[in-house]
């Protein structure tokens, strides 16, 4: 079932403040003084090349659970998160938010939330500060197009990577 993004419990979006001037642009997403807690052990970015491609939909089980802060710093996403938390009302419901450089905004996505995204322009990045550290054994990978989760993608997917076309199915363990 779809949701509204702010039903899923710990999913917060946060606007970020951009300033222009004749030189171009400046934009402050993070402000650890007005975001207390926000820690980081990885910063990675997300570098896509051309418009449809997909990445996700990717989670980290316990004991090696990530949350994640990201923002699209480059391009425009459909950016889906799916609640895989067993005690959550949510558990099951995905949701999906459109994140664009052009509106500034932080998503913040809750250990045991599955996220992914597709891109709907080309040369689309996103910055991700990641609170954990990555553990192979507990990755996984939801498939992107499961019918019992039923995410409904604003475009064909052209691109994406066999690790995310070979995803499993619902429940995801």
């Amino acid at each position: 079932m779809r949701r509204d993004w702010s039903a899923l419990g710990g999913v917060v979006l946060e606007p970020g403040r951009a300033f222009t001037d004749e030189r171009g642009g400046f934009t402050k997403i993070l402000d650890t003084g007005t975001q207390a807690g926000v820690t980081a052990t990885q910063v990675c970015v997300s570098s896509n090349l051309r418009r449809g491609t997909l990445r996700g939909m990717h989670v980290q089980l316990a004991p090696h659970e990530e949350t994640k802060r990201l923002w699209c710093s480059a391009g425009e996403v459909f950016d889906v998160l799916v609640d895989l938390r067993p005690d959550e009302p949510t558990h099951g419901d995905w949701t999906a938010l459109h994140l664009r450089a052009d509106e500034p905004a932080m998503l913040t996505v809750p250990p045991g939330v599955a996220h992914g995204f597709l891109t709907l322009t080309d040369d689309t990045s996103l910055v991700y500060l990641i609170d954990g550290d990555f553990a192979p054994e507990s990755a996984r990978t939801l498939r992107w197009d499961d019918p019992t989760v039923g995410i409904e993608w604003p475009r064909e997917v052209t691109v994406m990577s066999a690790k995310d076309r070979e995803g499993r199915t619902w429940p995801v363990s």
